[in-house]
């Protein structure tokens, strides 16, 4: 266990050795300071970047061929590092993107559960599918031979830190703790907006490949302010997946990077939701001031930088849901402005807010206390089904504390609002007692990878069963999620080995089974 803080350098980190001054020099900034923050950090060069993928490229037979019980001891390190510096991760954590101390500490304890969530699946075994199908030399007309097949590492991946986690999304997030259970060599590259939190966290995790002999190629980390080394990383031939948090243009830009490859890879990229939440008149009835109340802190929280939040909240015209939205009204008239992430994403933010405000049908419910630079006035827009029917750009995500009231005047409505919805992590309805909405959950479950019921969106549970995913633009891939144990099988391909001898054949498919893992055999589950 490393309970040494670690030192910040600004240098790249490509395995056990580090990058050389040069490049592009940046430093992180504080956006509730207003100012910027030491040490300067050194962009990778692209033969930094040639090196650490060639690392990778030679670790990645290790890692493949470790066992499930030696990756969760990586993971469990990787969780048990950082618990031992949880309070100079915070602190750097909070200056660099102006999230409250606790919310650091928290994040930090979510990514050390995500890393033991991942180092049980991997020890478990279960997750590698293993499949086996014994030869019938006597079938008629034709013999039928030995198959097995299972799930194996892809080969070294690369990782893209997220601006609004710097922790659960970054360095040691659910994308490279699930790469690394699966057996890859992971890459990261390093968001600009937290350079010194993902230094810190990535010098904890090579120390914990240390501690584990694993080879020094399992990890590096990349430094870069720009998009040259993130473009190059994509397209290097060592490079067998992306996976990705952030904005739609960022997360197309390399898809299209990666399908332009001679041979192309998946991206798992997360890009944009509206998270849209439905109101049924029942609930609004029955419960519409907690309704308002829990929107309210759904939409603002973490200043409305959550990849989940309720950017659109549609209900059904009438006496209840206009005293509903002068209560929702009111809350956000009291919200304080806070500081965004960075003032790039607060810029972007008020480029939304301007864009609204001069859209036609759309008015202004409420609007919070104006506030210093980079900080975030929360804002309340309200239009009608018919308005939102006929401009499409009113279903695009304004990433910050906002949201837009749809207001419909039947059932009808409602169910034609919900089949215009582009693709989303998350929807959500409140009912009320007895309410029924199938043909909306219907239309709901073919466009959003969550489904929520008289609850909030915004908060996502590290379990086996959790879908953060959904389809484009929410990801690239509606088939995968980024948290829960199935992030797994994003990094992993399917092989099947027919007529080997027991010996050749990988551990998890020999007929011992020296592993232990579960196996279905002749389609009948067996360890």
């Amino acid at each position: 266990m490393s309970a040494t803080p670690p030192r910040l350098d600004g240098l790249s980190l490509l395995g056990s050795g580090t990058g050389a001054p040069g490049g592009m020099i940046w430093r992180g900034f504080s956006t509730a300071q207003d100012a910027a923050l030491e040490p300067a950090f050194h962009s990778a060069s692209l033969a930094e970047l040639d090196h650490a993928a060639e690392l990778a490229r030679a670790a990645a037979p290790a890692l493949a061929a470790a066992s499930g019980a030696d990756r969760g001891r990586l993971l469990r390190a990787i969780a048990q590092n950082l618990e031992a510096n949880v309070a100079a991760l915070a602190a750097r954590a909070h200056l660099e993107t102006s999230l409250p101390l606790a919310r650091c500490e928290g994040e930090i304890a979510r990514t050390c559960g995500q890393l033991r969530m991942f180092a049980e699946t991997a020890e478990r075994g279960a997750w590698g599918d293993a499949r086996i199908e014994t030869a019938q030399p006597e079938r008629k007309p034709l013999p039928k031979p030995d198959h097995r097949s299972m799930l194996r590492a892809l080969g070294p991946v690369a990782v893209f830190g997220a601006s609004n986690f710097p922790f659960a999304f970054s360095t040691a997030g659910g994308d490279t703790a699930s790469a690394l259970a699966a057996g890859n060599p992971v890459i990261v590259k390093a968001h600009p907006a937290h350079p010194g939190t993902s230094e810190l966290t990535a010098r904890l995790v090579l120390d914990a490949v240390s501690q584990t002999g694993f080879p020094e190629g399992t990890f590096s980390l990349l430094f870069d302010a720009g998009h040259e080394i993130g473009a190059a990383l994509v397209s290097h031939p060592a490079i067998q997946a992306v996976g990705f948090t952030g904005s739609q243009p960022g997360g197309l830009a390399l898809m299209h990077l990666a399908g332009r490859r001679t041979i192309p890879i998946p991206v798992f990229a997360e890009m944009s939701a509206v998270n849209p939440v439905f109101l049924l008149p029942g609930a609004l009835r029955e419960r519409g001031d907690a309704i308002a109340a829990g929107l309210h802190q759904s939409v603002t929280l973490g200043v409305g930088q959550f990849c989940t939040n309720p950017g659109l909240v549609v209900v059904p015209r009438g006496a209840d849901a206009a005293a509903f939205l002068v209560r929702l009204a009111a809350a956000f008239a009291g919200s304080s402005a806070e500081p965004m992430l960075t003032a790039g994403i607060h810029a972007a933010y008020e480029d939304g807010i301007a864009r609204r405000l001069a859209t036609s049908g759309v008015r202004v419910l409420a609007r919070g206390a104006a506030g210093a630079a980079h900080r975030a006035e929360a804002t309340l827009f309200a239009t009608d089904a018919a308005s939102f029917l006929r401009n499409c750009a009113l279903a695009g995500e304004i990433f910050g504390p906002t949201t837009l009231a749809i207001e419909c005047d039947d059932p009808a409505e409602m169910l034609a609002v919900a089949r215009a919805m582009d693709g989303s992590l998350t929807a959500t309805i409140h009912a009320g007692a007895g309410e029924t909405c199938a043909e909306m959950l219907a239309g709901l479950a073919e466009r959003a990878g969550r489904i929520v019921f008289n609850a909030f969106p915004t908060g996502v549970e590290v379990s086996s069963a959790m879908v953060h995913g959904g389809p484009f633009p929410a990801t690239t891939d509606a088939r995968s999620t980024s948290v829960g144990t199935r992030a797994i099988d994003r990094f992993a391909r399917l092989v099947c080995y027919q007529g080997f001898p027991d010996a050749m054949l990988p551990p998890e498919l020999q007929a011992a089974n020296p592993r232990g893992v579960p196996r279905l055999v002749n389609g009948i589950a067996s360890v």
